[in-house]
């Protein structure tokens, strides 16, 4: 049995996506999910009652869950060379427990350094894909002298209001430092208030707080649903040019609406802003947990380190693999687009955020960037984020 927080359609993709291995080997693989995962593996795993596997969305929680002994470490399972054949090193890292653990094997992934905007008033208009964040912050001024809005940015959320914004400032982080800071940074050892993290909140404010730059000026940041982010996209005409987010975003535009290259909407990468640093690139996704040690579950877990045990999902489209050995040819032609992205890329990193303990990656710095979007000065917003990290 394998638990996780896919439901509805992506539980039927997941499901589709082990016949071939279940045809194969006549064992069964049952999968079951929840949108209250993150809550029901805890009760689970301390009742005795955890999954054979799970699938992770985040892996800080994975983390915990290895540090109370319900999570096994694979190293017994596969050697880092054989995990190698499938990933890049980025991937193995960041499934590594400070110990030295191999606590999963990523099977999922989602790509958020994406820029959405409208492929026809940009052909129309002459504007080229900017490869810098210099050439960014141009055409965004270029856009404004040619009469339109450059950004829509859309951060309401609910309870979760800012984590849109904290995808800005992972994005960037990864951009003006090098990894090994932005992995300090997740674990607490490179304060919020250090002139790296600093520095990012700067880069932000060159886009956010240019009025004439966002849609309804800085102060709409704060109201408008991010569903709704790519919407002014696709408006006839298009109100905004240019929004910067996940490959999910796709799910929410109005129905009929065509993507892609000729369409009503496509994207280009976040561009780089130290060359040095090449192009890195920002994800979340799922990694598979063993809770539990049988024949059957090593096999199983073997088979999910294969780009093939991720084929039955990607042909259906929505989402991308991490494996090396997923055929770009299964993949729909928009889905090839972000795995090509990833494949290219020069670092690989998980969502901050995600990483770290909830008090700080789903409270403070959540509740950091609304303040930022507010007019509070970093003096306060930094030294808070950290006051409130578990010591």
């Amino acid at each position: 049995v394998i638990f996780g927080a896919y439901v509805d359609e992506d539980a039927s993709r997941f499901q589709a996506a082990m016949e071939p291995f279940i045809e194969q080997t006549g064992i069964d693989v049952y999968y079951e999910g929840s949108g209250d995962f993150e809550a029901l593996i805890t009760v689970r795993a301390e009742g005795g009652d955890a999954p054979d596997i799970a699938a992770f969305p985040q892996p800080g929680l994975m983390a915990d869950l290895y540090g109370q002994g319900h999570v096994i470490d694979l190293r017994d399972w596969f050697s880092e060379n054989e995990l190698l054949q499938t990933y890049e090193q980025s991937w193995i890292d960041m499934s590594r427990h400070d110990d030295g653990a191999i606590m999963g094997v990523w099977y999922r992934t989602n790509v958020k350094s994406l820029v959405w905007y409208p492929p026809a008033v940009f052909e129309a208009e002459g504007y080229e894909i900017p490869t810098t964040w210099d050439e960014l912050l141009a055409l965004s001024d270029q856009m404004v002298d040619d009469g339109y809005t450059p950004w829509s940015v859309a951060m309401e959320s609910g309870g979760a209001t800012g984590w849109v914004g904290t995808d800005w400032i992972e994005d960037i982080m990864l951009r003006i430092h090098p990894p090994e800071v932005y992995d300090r940074w997740v674990v607490g050892d490179l304060q919020f208030d250090s002139p790296e993290v600093r520095e990012a909140f700067e880069y932000l404010g060159e886009v956010w707080f240019e009025d004439d730059y966002v849609l309804g000026g800085t102060a709409s940041i704060l109201t408008v649903p991010f569903g709704d982010g790519a919407n002014p996209i696709v408006a006839d005409p298009p109100q905004a040019l240019m929004h910067r987010q996940a490959s999910f975003i796709t799910a929410f535009l109005p129905d009929g609406t065509d993507i892609g290259s000729d369409g009503d909407i496509d994207f280009f990468y976040l561009p780089q802003i130290d060359p040095e640093l090449g192009d890195p690139v920002l994800v979340a996704g799922d990694i598979m947990s063993a809770m539990q040690d049988r024949p059957e579950i090593r096999a199983v877990m073997r088979y999910l380190t294969t780009g093939e045990s991720t084929r039955g999902w990607l042909e259906q489209g929505g989402f991308v693999a991490p494996h090396q050995d997923a055929d770009l040819g299964w993949y729909p032609e928009l889905d090839r687009g972000y795995a090509e992205i990833l494949m290219n890329a020069d670092v690989v990193r998980f969502d901050a955020s995600d990483l770290m303990p909830g008090a700080v990656g789903t409270g403070s710095f959540w509740t950091g960037m609304v303040d930022f979007v507010s007019g509070d000065s970093l003096d306060e917003i930094l030294p808070a984020i950290d006051a409130s990290w578990p010591r």
